[in-house]
This record gives structure tokens, sequence and C-alpha cells, in this order.
């Protein structure tokens, strides 16, 4: 097979065009691996940690035998057959390096999977590799990996965003068909956005977290990240459903998302919440053009649009860094060199307990150091109650607001990020400035609730604009629905803000 990558992803765009093409003999799964595993090598933006091209052409040739037993793809029992994916370097899979982008993991070989991973591959996928992200899940702007910056898939001089972007990267530039990321505060959605394709966080309990290593245990939750919201569809199919390797878990069984798109969505009976809050000063004139577009859309389509108000959203960012930074600073305990992490040599002369600690601990970048410490400080004594107990408070009476909210809408629509892409090192000296990027995403996680990015527009420099919309707990099925009749109509549509 002679097609790249990208040709390969314009002429099959979705997973069931990939299906339909093993079906006719148009492609072979182990060619197909081929050329993406080949992609992915040559590939300058640094999208990938470690490849794993035995793993990959195992599974491969595992894929083409079922094939030609079958006849044709058993899409009931094998939903992802052959399909490449690229895992985000911070879930497990067995026997293949899991660094979370850190130099304390830098050779840290799993004897376990993820849940996540183990579905994925019953369903028939192929993993490639896994993908570069910013340090254990920390940053918008996938700049604070120790292996080196992700590099905008089309934009080389922007950010791919964070900490996904590997994922999105490998995803938009075709170095894999798919991907999983993960989601703390926006770290699915935003890059997702950033880079244009589609990205979903689902409901927390949704997807297991067992074999996922812990940013923010109240917040993190694996999600999708696709071309199509029909391909997130069925990615969260596969993934989702109760685990009893991990305790929070939903006891609600797996989601049938891709039937749901097909199913008329009733547009009179559908309203659409719109935050006074989210459309004020700071938000670009360009991302809320496009916001509105779609808007107006949906309101063609005879749904109703319904202002709300979520009058906590000022404390937002500083309610998430207080919760966040004192669950990581808690996680990120057992990278010591004892239970987990690079452990110093006789060679390094270390000469007592204090000097081994601060060997392996120094190991951690800039931005997971200033999370630690700030996490540590929020929860020291004479002090958690006046910031980690008081953040949870404010983020139960957000949840309450949200709820409010949700019950008088069935969607809540906003942009992913105030702007598009922001240039390399723009924002590296002034992290105050890179959280406040996370203020639409971050209501998502403090609630539990599941959110889409999807792409809605560019900039007039061609830079993907994104749209999210919310949906009350476990509706994953409406949300990506009305996201998928979003999407039919933007492919024939020109997109760029006015």
């Amino acid at each position: 097979m002679s097609l790249t990558t990208d040709a390969i992803v314009k002429q099959f765009p979705s997973v069931k065009h990939i299906h339909d093409a093993f079906d006719s003999k148009k492609l072979s799964v182990f060619e197909l691996t081929q050329s993406f595993l080949k992609s992915a090598s040559e590939s300058r933006h640094n999208a990938y940690i470690t490849l794993c091209p035995e793993l990959a052409l195992e599974q491969a040739r595992a894929a083409q035998v079922i094939l030609e037993k079958e006849k044709k793809v058993p899409r009931e029992k094998l939903p992802l057959l052959g399909i490449p994916l690229g895992i985000k370097d911070l879930i497990h899979r067995q026997g293949v390096r899991t660094t979370c982008a850190s130099k304390v993991l830098e050779n840290y070989i799993p004897p376990f999977s993820a849940t996540a991973v183990s579905r994925l591959e019953s369903a028939g996928a192929i993993v490639l590799g896994k993908l570069n992200l910013d340090e254990f899940g920390m940053g918008g702007s996938n700049e604070n990996s120790a292996f080196g910056p992700v590099i905008h898939p089309t934009h080389p001089d922007r950010v791919p965003g964070g900490s996904s972007g590997g994922s999105a990267c490998a995803v938009r530039a075709s170095l894999c068909f798919g991907a999983l990321g993960t989601d703390t505060g926006g770290s699915v959605r935003l890059p997702a956005s950033y880079c244009g394709i589609v990205g979903l966080k689902p409901t927390y309990g949704r997807v297991s977290r067992y074999g996922l290593t812990a940013f923010a245990s109240s917040l993190d939750q694996i999600g999708p990240m696709s071309r199509t919201v029909e391909d997130a569809a069925l990615m969260l199919d596969v993934l989702s459903g109760h685990d009893p390797l991990d305790s929070t878990s939903d006891l609600r069984g797996a989601t049938q998302a891709r039937i749901a798109l097909s199913r008329e969505i009733n547009w009179s009976a559908t309203r659409i919440g719109v935050p006074k809050e989210y459309f004020v000063e700071g938000l670009s004139a360009e991302v809320q053009s496009s916001i509105e577009k779609s808007l107006q859309w949906f309101e063609s389509r005879g749904a109703k649009l319904v202002p709300v108000s979520l009058p906590l959203t000022p404390y937002v960012i500083s309610v998430y860094y207080l919760i966040a930074v004192s669950e990581a600073s808690s996680n990120l305990a057992r990278f010591d060199g004892v239970r987990y992490g690079v452990r110093p040599l006789a060679a390094d002369h270390v000469k007592d307990l204090r000097e081994f600690y601060t060997q392996v601990r120094g190991r951690f970048g800039a931005e997971v150091k200033r999370r630690i410490i700030l996490g540590t400080f929020a929860l020291s004594s004479g002090y958690a109650d006046d910031y980690y107990r008081l953040a949870c408070q404010v983020r139960r009476k957000m949840t309450e607001d949200l709820q409010q909210a949700f019950r008088s809408v069935d969607f809540i629509a906003s942009p992913v990020a105030p702007t598009t892409a922001y240039r390399l090192g723009e924002k590296s000296q002034d992290p105050l400035q890179m959280y406040l990027n996370d203020i639409y995403t971050i209501p998502a996680n403090l609630a539990g609730l599941p959110a889409l990015s999807i792409p809605c527009g560019q900039d007039r420099d061609g830079l993907p604009i994104g749209l999210q919309l919310m949906a009350p707990h476990f509706q994953e099925e409406p949300l990506l629905a009305v996201g998928h009749a979003l999407e039919q109509w933007q492919k024939g549509e020109s997109f760029h803000a006015s």
C-alpha cells in the first residue's frame, strides 16, 4: 500500500470507512499498521514518547487472521478491529514503558494494563505507542514534558494544548486513527479545540481509572479523542461500563452512544443554556463569532437558547487549583525512588536519606514541583481548613449551580478556550495566564459532568476554534447525538470567523 496516512484518513475518514475498506480488500490491517508506524517514526511533531512496533504488528497479524477467517469485520464483537490507536503516556499498557513524560519514571515498565487499554485491545484495536503530554498531566500547552514539547500539527509556532497535546496532535497529524487522553481540568477538550479534533470528557465514573497514573483523583477521567463524533461515540461504547478494579466506577453498563447518533433529535424540545458569565471581556472576538454561529444553527433547527447564570465562575480557577494541587501533592508522594521512581545508583554517592530524596524528587519538572509545593502548603496543619476544605465547599456550591441550570436546559454551550492556540513560550513564564485558559473547561471536572469539544470554526490565521457542550451526569448519548448533528452541518460549510 503506497498511500500516506494523510491520504488514508482523507479517503477513509472514520472507523466505519476503514472497516468497509477491510471488507472490500482496499486496505489490509498489516499494511495500514505499517503505514501509521512509519508516519509516527518519521514525524517531527514529537507526539510519541514510545513507539511499540513489535506489539502493534503482532496485533495487526492477529487482526488479519480474524478477517481472513470471518471474511468481513465482525463489527458487533470487535468494533475496533484493526484500528491503530495511540495511548496517552499517563495510562498503563503492560510491558510498554510508561513515563508520564517525567524523568522520574523514564524507565518504568508496568506489569499490568489499564482497564481502558485492555478494553480497546479486546475490541480489536492496535496500540501504536505512548503519546507525549505535560509531565504527570500538569499543564495546558504540552511544553512541560521532560521529553520536549509537542509541535502543533498545522502551525509549528503554536502550542497544541495540554495536557493531552500528544494525543490531539497525533490524531490531527494522521499519526494514529484515534487516541486516549485524560481530562482533569480540560486536558482532553483544550488540545482537541486547539488542534481541530473531537474530544470527549465522560461523566466521572463512566470510564474506569484503573491503570491511570493519578494527578487529582476526584477530577481525573479518561476520554476518547478522534476525528469524528461517530468515532468518539464508538470508543466510548468500548471504554464505558463498570469496573470492579476502580472503586469510583459507576455501576451502569456500557453506553450505546453510536446507536444514539442515528436517532432523530427533537429539536423543538431541545434547550441549550448560554451562560452570561462566559461571554465577557477576555473572550476573543473571533472565538465568540464562531460560537455564536453554531448557536444560531441550533436555533435555526428549532432549539431554544436559554440564558443561564453560573455566578461562581470568577472563583473557578482558584477552587480548581487548590483541589487539584492538594490531591496531586498526595498522589505524587509515592514517587520517592523507593516505591516508584528512578532510584539513585551507588555511584551517585548518596550520603543520607535527605540527599536520596533530593536526587529523586529533584527530577520533577518546574511545573510539577510548583504544584506539589502549593498542594503541600494547602494541606498543611493549620491551613487545610482555610484552603482545601473551603475549596471543596465552594466546589459543592458550584455543582449545585450547574444542577440548577440543568433543570431548565438540556445542554450548556460555551467556548472551550478564550482564544485559539497561542505561541510556543508565550505563557510559559506566567503560569497564572496559562491557568486562565481552563476557565470554561474546569466546571465539568469539578461537577463530574460529561463535556464535548467539537470544531466549530477557524480564526483568521486558520487556527481551529472549539465549541464545548456540557450535559447532565450520564447523558453522553444525547450529548454526542447533538454534537454529531452539528458536525454533519459543518461538513457542508466553510468555517472562518468573521
